[in-house]
């Protein structure tokens, strides 16, 4: 796995359940990695955030998508990693370098609000000083495209496969997972990581690679919670749905409710609530109907 994960000794201490004795042993363990990544614009910092290593270009490209700076393929020229070494003047690839347009991307680049903050693995919002100014630059309307239309029983599935195919998951059980789904529960794309965050713009960034913004027609699943933040990420890739493992905030259902996104929470397999827009979601049968309300 590379740096994706790291090996480390570790003393487990163990509590016998009959006697009450504590044994202790050494083994090794596992760990997900996490590193510091710089992301430059034309040469000049812009944000660091801390992420596992891997799909770097991606997680670069989809922040920018998340910033409301780039919008498609042609407004991002390249990526490349650049100055960064260790103590031993071996190249850390954790700084990038963004080539942007400059036709294209000046005048969002001039006012938006630099960061240049750290953004670390709980949190990517730190750093934005206003909302109104994330909340700007959402896209006007709902996206263009085919419209998502997804089956009770085909949601209730998407966190067991989300889960089957997290392979750092398994090694670790210390990273978030997004996985981006089409109505028919397909698994489109899935990225793995120690920010939830960095997760959903890995995915985003591989759509903006592949050309395949915005993303109509999709459901992105999370292992996590769903934050304000996350709702802003899927509405400004075009994702018609986010669903997410745990529950969402306020803030997070009052942004999915104003910029036409089904956001659903607590998907657990035999249950789900869907907080907005529920048209989405086929209700094949009586055992749904109520869910939409509660």
């Amino acid at each position: 796995m590379g740096r994706l994960t790291q090996r480390r000794k570790v003393t487990r201490l163990l509590r016998d359940q009959e006697t009450g004795a504590v044994t202790t042993r050494t083994r090794a363990d596992t760990l997900a990695a996490e590193e510091p990544l710089e992301i430059r614009l034309g040469g000049e910092p812009f944000s660091v955030t801390m992420r596992t290593p891997g799909h770097d270009f991606e997680l670069a490209a989809g922040f920018l998508v998340s910033e409301g700076i780039v919008r498609s393929p042609e407004e991002l020229r390249g990526l490349r990693y650049c100055a960064g070494t260790d103590e031993q003047g071996n190249q850390t690839y954790n700084v990038l370098d963004a080539d942007l347009d400059p036709l294209l991307v000046s005048m969002r680049t001039s006012i938006r609000e630099r960061r240049n903050v750290v953004t670390t693995s709980a949190c990517g919002i730190c750093g934005t000083t206003s909302i109104d100014a994330v909340e700007k630059t959402l896209p006007p309307g709902p996206p263009e495209g085919p419209s998502l239309n997804i089956s009770a029983e085909t949601l209730l599935q998407l966190p067991d496969t989300l889960r089957e195919s997290q392979n750092i998951f398994e090694k670790t059980g210390g990273v978030h997972a997004a996985g981006l789904f089409d109505g028919d529960g397909r698994l489109l794309c899935l990225r793995e990581d120690v920010g939830r965050h960095n997760a959903v713009d890995k995915v985003v960034g591989w759509a903006l690679t592949a050309g395949e913004l915005p993303l109509s027609g999709t459901v992105l699943q999370v292992s996590g919670r769903a934050s304000f933040e996350l709702v802003q990420k899927a509405a400004l890739a075009g994702i018609e749905m986010l669903s997410a493992v745990g529950a969402p905030s306020s803030l997070a259902a009052d942004l999915a409710e104003r910029s036409g996104l089904t956001l659903a929470g607590f998907s657990r397999g035999r249950s789900v609530n869907l907080y907005t827009h529920a048209h989405r979601v086929c209700e094949q049968d009586a055992s749904l109907q109520g869910i939409a309300g509660r």
